[in-house]
């Protein structure tokens, strides 16, 4: 049984007060707040181990290099993985660049395309267009309707480029339109997408896309994006289909500044460091050095290693709860936030944003006031001791393709209950009166 109550004082900073209002912490998309183990895991490593790893035989070292090894295989099983394919990063847009650098500019061609989502955070856009912009290959992007849903079949695209138009701007071929028109030629070499969408909360048909696309492109890559997914859902990168997933431990409970890449083998193994120096070397001569075996070829240098003990204790406080538990949770809050938003948009004061499909969504609801700009909107609600998020949530092509500047984004987690969607909305009536 999943106890919100119990979870809640799990979390020292939910007991803060913000203007004279209890906090209502409504933006784990961008961030989510940190359990009492997690802290204490940290806390513990740095009063009682500290110690770099891999470069000692005193025990101090060891013990270090231990609970490293320990969290990597913690988050290798999270995911279905073995944990020689889990390397650390600082964030999931490291780990998106790494495959870049190491894998994209070896492997894609002019000839090539890669094939994208209108739905992707800026972290998965802007590598992959300067990837084709440096080697001259196609980039392809599968736009969204009116839901924010991806559009699979062929159909005309409002307010889209025809789906057989390439267009070049600064140097890149572009090409928008459903997955069917831009798969169908076999030119797409990689294929990265994200398995939640941040701004909308928009859950791919992962398993359906990937069939279509191994049909017409066989030796096509599969990089998924699963930083809103890894945290909210279970996976199992065994049953997937992607070759690359990478996410963020600071959105799964874990600490800022640690990341992860998960890769299979038989690529990691083939691929080029991304960043050289020490830990990643196998010998290293006057004249040239040769490479570690993986993981260690692609974390050069000291890494965050009390953050990468907190990422382990973040797993575990998961574990604990269950992932089909997190999940049922938060089906329950947006289905519950989207009745209840439902009836201001009938009364004109919102528009909604995203699927209304509860399966066809994560825990994130974006809406606007009518006639408030979202960052007016955020500052409101702030005001209340509510904390969302206003702007492009770095996903500005897909914002601006709804016709809005920005969007106001309230996402909800293991702590978020419905009483706070309660109080949402009673505070999201209250907006208008400010600025009458």
């Amino acid at each position: 049984m999943f106890d919100v109550e119990k979870v809640r004082n799990d979390f020292p900073i939910l007991k803060r007060k913000i203007h004279g209002h209890d906090l209502v912490f409504l933006d784990s998309g961008a961030t989510s707040q940190k359990p009492e183990s997690v802290i204490k895991a940290m806390d513990d490593f740095y009063r009682n181990t500290n110690a770099n790893i891999h470069r000692g035989v005193y025990e101090l070292s060891v013990e270090s290099t231990g609970l490293v090894d320990e969290a990597r295989e913690k988050v290798a099983n999270f995911i279905g993985a073995r944990p020689e394919e889990i390397i650390f990063t600082r964030n999931a847009s490291e780990s998106l660049n790494l495959i870049m650098y190491s894998w994209g500019r070896d492997n894609i061609k002019k000839e090539d395309a890669v094939l994208i989502s209108k739905l992707e955070h800026h972290s998965n856009l802007v590598p992959w267009q300067e990837l084709c912009r440096e080697t001259g290959a196609e980039l392809r992007i599968i736009d969204v309707d009116g839901e924010g849903k991806l559009i699979v079949k062929n159909q005309k695209i409002k307010n889209s480029k025809t789906q057989s138009e390439v267009f070049i701007e600064n140097g890149l071929r572009v090409r928008l339109g459903s997955l069917e028109s831009l798969i169908a030629d076999g030119k797409v070499k990689l294929f990265s997408v994200t398995g939640v969408s941040n701004v909308l909360g928009t859950i791919p048909d992962l398993a359906g896309m990937l069939t279509a696309i191994k049909r017409k492109a066989q030796n096509a890559t599969v990089v998924v994006d699963a930083s809103q997914m890894v945290p909210h859902m279970k996976v199992d990168v065994k049953t997937l289909g992607a070759d690359f997933i990478a996410f963020s431990g600071h959105k799964m409970l874990g600490p800022t500044g640690t990341g992860v890449l998960w890769g299979r083998k038989e690529i990691l193994s083939k691929m080029r460091p991304f960043l050289y120096g020490g830990d990643m070397i196998g010998e290293v001569k006057i004249t040239g050095a040769t490479w570690a075996d993986i993981p260690s070829r692609f974390e050069a240098g000291t890494p965050d290693i009390a953050g990468i003990i907190g990422l382990g204790a973040a797993v575990d406080y998961l574990e604990n709860l269950g992932m089909d538990n997190v999940r049922e949770h938060e089906k329950e809050l947006i289905k519950y936030a989207l009745e209840r938003m439902s009836k201001l948009e009938e009364e004109g004061l919102v528009k909604l944003y995203g699927p209304r499909d509860i399966e066809e969504r994560g825990g994130a609801l974006a809406f606007n006031v009518i006639g408030v700009h979202p960052h007016d909107a955020a500052q409101v609600l702030d005001s209340f001791g509510i904390a969302v998020r206003s702007g492009q949530h770095c996903a500005a092509p897909l914002v601006m393709s709804f016709g809005v500047p920005a969007m106001v984004r309230a996402t909800f987690y293991v702590y978020n209950t419905k009483k706070e969607i309660d109080y949402l909305v009673s505070k999201i009536r209250e907006i208008p009166k400010v600025f009458a």
